[in-house]
């Protein structure tokens, strides 16, 4: 096995367990919210799934963003790459700080402190 055989296969690797994260964990985050919802707790239920599903999908693209690093980086360091790896992370980061937004309910800088999101 050459190097960038190895390369690849590190990069289907990640691709693969990210992926995996993001199915198994919102399968997971339904089969919990689901019985939540069946115990009669359809609030708990609905706030649990909606802030589970997120975490998976936090999860995953931060898995699959290493994935796409190494095939930048190592396996196809060109300037389109790199670019296009720059919008992929930009879209991340919107994306992730959307969510953590959404799930606590505050900016991620004023986690912890009581501040409201916005304030």
């Amino acid at each position: 096995m050459t190097y960038d055989d190895a390369m690849d296969l590190a990069v289907k690797l990640f691709e693969a367990v990210g992926v995996l994260v993001l199915v198994v964990g919102s399968l997971l985050t339904v089969v919990s919210g689901a019985r939540l919802y069946l115990a009669g707790n359809h609030l708990a239920a609905y706030e649990a799934t909606r802030q589970g599903i997120g975490r998976a999908v936090l999860l995953g693209l931060e898995i699959l963003i290493i994935a796409d690093i190494i095939q930048t980086v190592i396996i196809d360091p060109t300037l389109e790459s790199a670019a296009t790896l720059g919008v992929i992370v930009l879209v991340r980061i919107v994306l992730s700080f959307s969510l953590e937004i959404e799930l606590d309910g505050r900016l991620p800088w004023h986690k912890g402190d009581g501040t409201p999101p916005g304030r």
